[in-house]
């Protein structure tokens, strides 16, 4: 009887070296190995698990039930470190690989019928792009988060098992497919540094009192921040802390009551939370303990402090680093001075927070912000000011709290919240302010363009600011005064941060 492999024109580009020849031996006697084998259990699971990740739709489905359920920057980074695996897998499995070694499918009379797929799949065998789909997220999401990656491992492994269980692919298809997307995660990687890769940020260490059990702590929490349920393991980590639950518009005076009663100031909500405790620590000489409790959480985490137990860690070890404050004179609502732990800005974005605020309650964070950009950048119009003795018309005016990385598809981060230096950056006015702003943020930090300005400086000052200019700072909002001056108190502030962070 012929060989049915050789009357395939696909099958003739398969190599007929001995080795090959050897491997394809041993790939048939596995496979009909296994198909032979009874599997208790997996014939209502398997072939659905091969089915539900077909496109990859299992995994993007994975993808954001990890955003939504883990609640933090790491599950977010999880997420979208396993999706740019699995893309760059795919990509390399379905451009380059299938192409190269143009293998046919398994032959289907030894699988039995029930466990078949309805729908058999017409592209080569070599490699999988199941496995290498599965392996790629799998590895992704563990590279940021060991916790998420350890749930989606077995998922991963069920899908790839699945391949050979249906009788679509050898075993040897199957693990190149994984291998591929392994190395496709470690890529990413390469190119995209996880956060453990980042080098530690360079900050001054402080003195600051240990406080085991939390004595001394109180803790200021802000029930509008999105912190509900993040006070349980505060409680339990810190037991002699003193934990004060408030309303938003009774936030500052807690504050002021709690710094003449404790040794350490704490504070559980987000950034903008975080800038009223911060101006209430520098001002009592307080050390602050910062419990990442809000949406976004910029300052904690470009601390190094991404979860309360972190926080919990350093109060109770005496672990301590000092940090710059960002300030502008004057300040907001006629105050003397304001200050920012994150970011100042003139022109749209105080706009755009605005106008996310107000949908917010209604639709979401994310949808919110979204849609205050679409509405900010079609109805907005350039700020008029003058700095740097020179009349400018310009759609934004940034400066951050230290120097941040490049700020374009993913958030900007901050190495050292100590350097002594403004990031400044400016959009010029002119046409098409999304392209504009798009341009500048690509551009990176260091550049200077018809489009964008961008400079580091110790002080900046701005006047002929037109009456009800709005200015945004840590995410609050308040209208501007004619003229400002921005400047910087060099490690003005005290905060905790684990010993294994510094």
């Amino acid at each position: 009887m012929p060989d049915i492999n050789a009357l395939d024109p696909i099958a003739r580009h398969e190599p007929r070296t001995p080795i090959a020849a050897l491997l394809r031996s041993w790939d048939e006697r596995v496979f009909r190995s296994l198909a032979a084998r009874r599997w208790p259990g997996a014939g209502p699971v398997l072939p659905r698990l091969s089915r539900g990740a077909d496109h990859g739709l299992l995994w993007f489905g994975a993808a954001v039930g990890i955003a939504a359920l883990g609640r933090g920057a790491r599950s977010r980074r999880a997420a979208l470190r396993g999706v740019a695996s699995l893309g760059l897998a795919s990509a390399a499995v379905n451009t380059v690989g299938k192409r190269a070694v143009r293998r046919t499918r398994p032959l289907l009379d030894a699988v039995p019928v029930i466990r078949r797929l309805k729908r058999q799949p017409f592209t080569t065998s070599f490699p999988s792009g199941h496995a290498a789909s599965a392996a790629a997220f799998a590895t992704g999401v563990a590279l940021e988060s060991k916790g998420w990656g350890a749930a989606v491992a077995p998922l991963a492994a069920g899908v790839a098992l699945s391949r050979v269980y249906a009788g679509v692919h050898y075993p040897s298809d199957v693990l190149a497919g994984a291998a591929l997307g392994v190395g496709a995660a470690f890529a990413v990687r390469g190119i995209v540094p996880t956060r453990a890769q980042l080098p530690p940020p360079g900050r001054p260490h402080a003195e600051a009192p240990a406080l085991p059990g939390g004595r001394g702590l109180v803790v200021v929490v802000n029930r509008a921040s999105g912190s509900s349920g993040t006070t349980a393991p505060l409680r339990d980590a810190l037991p002699f802390a003193e934990v004060v639950e408030c309303a938003p518009d009774e936030v500052d005076a807690e504050l002021e009551k709690a710094a003449g009663r404790c040794r350490a100031l704490g504070v559980l909500g987000g950034d903008g939370t975080v800038n009223r405790a911060a101006r209430t620590a520098a001002r009592h000489g307080l050390p602050l303990a910062v419990f990442p409790g809000g949406t976004l959480n910029h300052f904690a985490y470009d601390l190094g402090t991404e979860t309360v137990q972190d926080t919990c860690r350093a109060v109770a070890a005496g672990d301590a680093v000092r940090v710059d404050l960002g300030r502008f004179t004057p300040g907001p609502d006629g105050s003397a001075e304001g200050c920012f732990l994150n970011t100042f800005s003139l022109g749209v974005y105080p706009e755009l927070v605005r106008v996310r605020e107000r949908w917010e309650p209604r639709i979401g964070g994310w949808p919110a912000g979204v849609l205050a950009a679409l509405t900010v950048l079609r109805e907005g119009r350039p700020l008029e000011a003058e700095f740097e003795g020179r009349r400018r018309s310009l759609w934004l005016l940034f400066a951050g709290n230290s120097l941040y990385d490049r700020m374009g598809p993913t958030p900007g981060h901050r190495r050292d919240l100590a350097d002594g230096l403004l990031d400044v950056r400016v959009v010029h006015g002119g046409r098409a302010p999304g392209p504009r702003l798009l341009a500048a943020a690509l551009a990176g930090p260091l550049s200077r363009s018809p489009v964008h300005t961008a400079q580091r400086r110790t002080r900046l000052r701005i006047t002929g600011i037109a009456p009800g200019t709005p200015l945004a700072f840590d995410g609050e909002v308040a209208e501007a005064p004619r003229e400002l001056i921005l400047d910087k108190a060099p490690e003005a502030l005290t905060v905790y941060r684990p010993q294994a962070l510094l």
